[in-house]
């Protein structure tokens, strides 16, 4: 078996077709063709049903394609790599934020930043924190922001800002002064937006609530943040957010104010570790830090 006959059997798995896969390959239909009927060959037995020129793959070809999923994944990263080295990445700056830091603090930060490299190239992009963990491995971000510390043993984090867990409601929800005083999760009736199971403080406000016995109905469910305050906005009911995300908010249209318990929260600059940032990439940090530090100071 050779990883051309994965490649190209994973490439048909994918697309259904000879054509198809022979252009996500950029190569000849006919080389597809050629090395697809040699890997069945050297199998002994066939990987797909031929039907109206459409491939339909077999119960085997199902299995093998789940057993070597990871494997031509892990290929396809170190291609990604290769090329990565074979470039030039000082010349450009490349971060990986997730989400809710990209949208609350990115913006100010890398205005800033530009005062002093106005010429060099920035590259911003959203992703999960386990994909920021992947790129940043890979060499394929310089810089990573993330609200959870991946522990991982190849990525260094450090904390940037810290603050706490804040509740998002509708505007009116509560006299003006009462947002000076934390609400205990024990009030959060009625309908709570909750964010997804993978959520880092997601995770915090579950154990919160467990630890005081409390299940409360979360009919909608949500992957991000921002998506979290919209709802609010919109008045779908209230949500638990990370501190950067509310802080971000209209005040005439969400109000926040923190909970009791108190659950803190912290901004991470992930880097690989050992990694030597160059003078770029520790300046964007410096100034994403004194962002995210001013955005926390309206909250109470």
């Amino acid at each position: 078996m050779q990883l051309r006959h994965l490649e190209v059997f994973h490439a048909i798995m994918q697309v259904g077709s000879v054509t198809g896969a022979a252009r996500m390959l950029d190569t000849s239909q006919s080389s597809v063709s050629k090395v697809l009927q040699h890997f069945e060959l050297q199998l002994g037995l066939p990987l797909f049903e031929r039907k109206a020129r459409k491939l339909y793959p077999t119960p085997e070809a199902r299995r093998l394609y789940q057993e070597t999923d990871g494997l031509v994944a892990h290929l396809q990263g170190v291609r990604r790599l290769a090329a990565t080295l074979s470039q030039h990445p000082g010349d450009v700056l490349r971060v990986a934020a997730t989400p809710s830091i990209a949208g609350a603090v990115l913006a100010p930060a890398v205005i800033a930043w530009r005062r002093r490299f106005p010429h060099m190239r920035c590259e911003l992009s959203t992703y999960h924190t386990n994909d920021i963990v992947a790129r940043l491995l890979l060499g394929e971000a310089d810089i990573g922001l993330s609200l959870q510390d991946p522990r991982h043993a190849g990525i260094g984090a450090s904390v940037l800002a810290e603050h706490v867990v804040m509740v998002a409601a509708p505007a009116l929800t509560w006299p003006r002064a009462a947002c000076a005083a934390p609400l205990p999760v024990a009030a959060l009736t009625g309908e709570l937006i909750g964010l997804a199971d993978s959520d880092p403080v997601g995770a915090l406000v579950r154990a919160a609530l467990n630890a005081q016995d409390l299940d409360p109905v979360c009919s909608t469910v949500v992957q991000t943040h921002q998506l979290a305050v919209a709802l609010v906005a919109a008045g779908h009911g209230m949500a638990l957010v990370d501190p950067f995300t509310a802080a971000s908010m209209d005040p005439s249209v969400v109000q926040t104010r923190q909970c009791a318990p108190a659950m803190p929260v912290s901004m991470f600059l992930l880097v690989r570790e050992y990694a030597v940032l160059a003078d770029p990439a520790r300046a964007l940090a410096q100034h994403i830090a004194k962002a995210a530090c001013a955005s926390l100071k309206p909250l109470v």
